[in-house]
């Protein structure tokens, strides 16, 4: 009986020891993921925050950009009503037909000169402009996949 009772002790014994190294293995692993999840939404949180501060900086440069886009089109408007406003009063001064169609060829050629000039200034300024904003975004694109690619490892 002495012997049962050893055999009982000691298996008990045992079965208590690996209960206690499977519970303290398990305790380690969870441990050790809370600490990783712990580093991956504290990490995930300076991304969102540099992600943000990243699109804030894309609106201010698009709308400097886009202020002075406004400025350019209002000086040209006004640039425009200047020279049309002027060679308008120069229609007064006209003797004959031959010189008020050779005025009105003058004034719609240059007209369309200017335009086309504006225009294709605006697109490399829009073009540019694009550009600009679009740096802060990619710049924070680099940033995130290589944190993502860390925090995955």
């Amino acid at each position: 009986m002495t012997d049962t009772i050893d055999t009982a002790k000691t298996y008990a014994e045992e079965t208590g020891a690996r209960f206690q190294s499977a519970f303290s293995d398990v305790n380690d692993k969870a441990r050790t993921a809370l600490d990783k999840s712990s580093r991956a939404f504290s990490e995930l949180g300076e991304l969102t925050r540099g992600n943000l501060e990243a699109v804030v900086e894309s609106s201010k440069i698009a709308a400097r950009g886009f202020e002075a886009l406004g400025q350019n089109a209002a000086e040209f408007g006004r640039n425009s009503f200047e020279k049309t406003n002027a060679t308008l009063k120069s229609f007064a001064s006209v003797k004959s037909p031959a010189e008020f169609f050779q005025l009105q060829n003058e004034l719609l050629s240059s007209a369309l000169d200017s335009f086309m000039s504006e225009t294709s200034k605006n697109s490399e300024t829009l073009l540019k402009l694009a550009n600009e904003i679009n740096q802060p975004i990619s710049n924070r694109v680099s940033v995130v996949t290589e944190k993502l690619k860390a925090i995955a490892a």
